[in-house]
């Protein structure tokens, strides 16, 4: 259960309930409609209309958990997570590879994320805020209400939710991108497609291989992988994009190793990395 809670001080005495909900956490109009219908917004315990008038020292809640039901397709399953950090609103984890984050339309999968997280919490609930292929490692922020994905999807690509993956040159890449042509998986670049940025730079290089430092600021599909490949420089390993060389590494060399992000209710900054895992060491 998540319940937001706040005292009235007295700059705030006449004000409506609906103008500090808004204001202190910027619920939209529909999350308080249906807040509203269910009774969920209360002042000194009883429920209460939005236009609600408050007073000095009123304690105003809003109970923006989520309802048991909305997502009755994940299948909770027990299996080992690695949480970086946790909070009543966010769980920061480091994805391994071979997992995916939703079940795959045409396989059968025994474990996901979404059953993992919701396992974990109990819960029939899951909300990434960023997604990371079933090949790609490391840290993916998951919101534990509707209500924090929907403050965190306002965050996603600005300066307050940066993530890094790990060509000291450094340069940009803007290529818009679609769907391949006859492909439902694999996506190109497309003049008429979606925009897609990234920011590149390289740590080190040896071997013919480079240590990246990859910056996306959007999240198209495979995003990373396709700007790599269309710049002659595919990801180590990319089955789809480039070549596959399991003596190599199994899969994409692609970790997410940096995240900082501001916490959409509280406003504190988080920063938390995730190592490189084994398989992609031993490539430098």
């Amino acid at each position: 259960m998540r319940i937001l809670s706040h005292t009235v001080i007295a700059a705030e005495s006449g004000r409506t309930a609906k103008e500090l909900l808004r204001g202190l956490w910027h619920i939209s109009g529909s999350l308080l409609s249906r807040l509203k219908f269910r009774g969920a917004i209360t002042v000194n315990g009883t429920p209460v209309t939005v236009n609600h008038l408050l007073h000095t020292g009123d304690i105003l809640q809003a109970d923006v958990s989520d309802q048991p039901g909305e997502n009755p397709h994940i299948l909770p399953v027990d299996y080992p997570l690695a949480i970086l950090y946790e909070d009543e609103d966010l769980l920061l984890l480091d994805k391994p590879a071979g997992i995916a984050i939703h079940p795959a339309a045409l396989t059968e999968e025994t474990a996901t994320v979404a059953g993992a997280v919701a396992h974990y919490l109990q819960s029939d609930s899951f909300h990434a805020v960023n997604r990371l292929d079933r090949g790609t490692t490391g840290i993916m922020a998951v919101a534990k209400t509707g209500f924090v994905h929907a403050r965190c999807m306002t965050l996603l690509h600005t300066n307050d939710f940066q993530r890094d993956l790990p060509p000291q040159p450094e340069g940009d890449i803007d290529l818009p991108l679609g769907r391949a042509e006859g492909s439902l998986l694999k996506r190109c670049p497309d003049p008429h497609g979606q925009s897609a940025h990234t920011h590149y730079q390289v740590l080190s290089a040896a071997n013919g291989r480079a240590l990246l430092r990859l910056t996306p600021t959007t999240g198209r599909t495979h995003q990373l992988r396709v700007h790599m490949a269309a710049i002659g420089c595919p990801l180590t390993g990319d089955w789809l994009y480039g070549t596959e060389d399991r003596t190599l590494i199994a899969r994409p060399a692609l970790h997410s190793y940096h995240l900082r992000m501001v916490h959409p209710v509280t406003g504190a900054v988080i920063d938390v990395t995730a190592p490189l895992p084994e398989d992609m060491r031993r490539l430098l």
